[in-house]
């Protein structure tokens, strides 16, 4: 079996051993491979050693809870994430994108919303092809590199979550040109809706505080109003 075929590893960090030996079954029978872990603490431990494609992590665990251990883990792994979270208030959920989750699942939740959340996430964690006419876009005292999907400030190479990636190949794409709200949900594995415009709001609010000089004052990523957000390069 080539790299390319072997299938996605999952860790599944959560306290309730029943769910995760559920879940560990479920995705199995999907396709994908399945590690689980039963706090925080076991987590770090795994990622010392073994590789992910993407982390599906409980909120409400004893001991570190699921939003400040991917807050944490986001300073150092591009690694996504998806929080399962019994919270039903839009505020607790939009903590977690601001910590940096790549997006989030209400419990209970249909097995089959999960597996295409799962998908949608993988899809945009694959790197795009580098382009045979590369562009690197300047952006004030920051560059993005098209072809790469790499933001650069200066030396240093700026870490982006999957989904900030993702976000940058669409702007990227169509510099000067508004992108609606809807396109981006898209990119989130959403249809739309107040709480998915909600969620594109924060994770370009994410973005702009690794783009711009003055974030709440955005000169490169800027809103249109009526039509979305647009990229403007120099």
């Amino acid at each position: 079996m080539s790299a390319a075929d072997e299938p996605s590893h999952i860790l599944v960090v959560d306290d309730d051993r029943r769910i995760r030996d559920l879940l560990g079954r479920f995705l199995h029978r999907n396709g994908y491979l399945v590690t689980g872990a039963r706090d925080a603490g076991h987590a770090d431990r795994l990622l010392e050693s073994l590789a992910f494609d993407l982390m599906v992590v409980d909120v409400m665990m004893p001991g570190e809870d699921g939003v400040s251990f991917t807050r944490r883990v986001r300073e150092g792994t591009r690694t996504p994430v998806l929080l399962l979270t019994a919270r039903t208030e839009i505020e607790h959920r939009i903590l977690g994108l601001e910590a940096g989750a790549d997006d989030y699942l209400a419990k209970p939740f249909e097995p089959r919303e999960l597996l295409l959340r799962i998908a949608a996430i993988l899809r945009r964690a694959v790197p795009a092809p580098v382009e045979s006419s590369r562009r690197v876009l300047s952006l004030g005292a920051s560059s993005y590199d098209t072809g790469r999907g790499q933001l650069m400030r200066g030396e240093e190479l700026i870490r982006l979550t999957t989904t900030e990636q993702a976000l940058m190949r669409v702007f990227s794409a169509q510099p000067n040109e508004p992108v609606s709200r809807a396109r981006l949900a898209e990119e989130l594995g959403g249809a739309g809706g107040s709480v998915q415009d909600r969620a594109v709001d924060v994770q370009i609010t994410r973005l702009r505080r690794k783009i711009e000089a003055d974030p709440k004052a955005p000169r490169y990523l800027q809103t249109v109003r009526g039509a979305g957000y647009m990229l403007t390069p120099d």
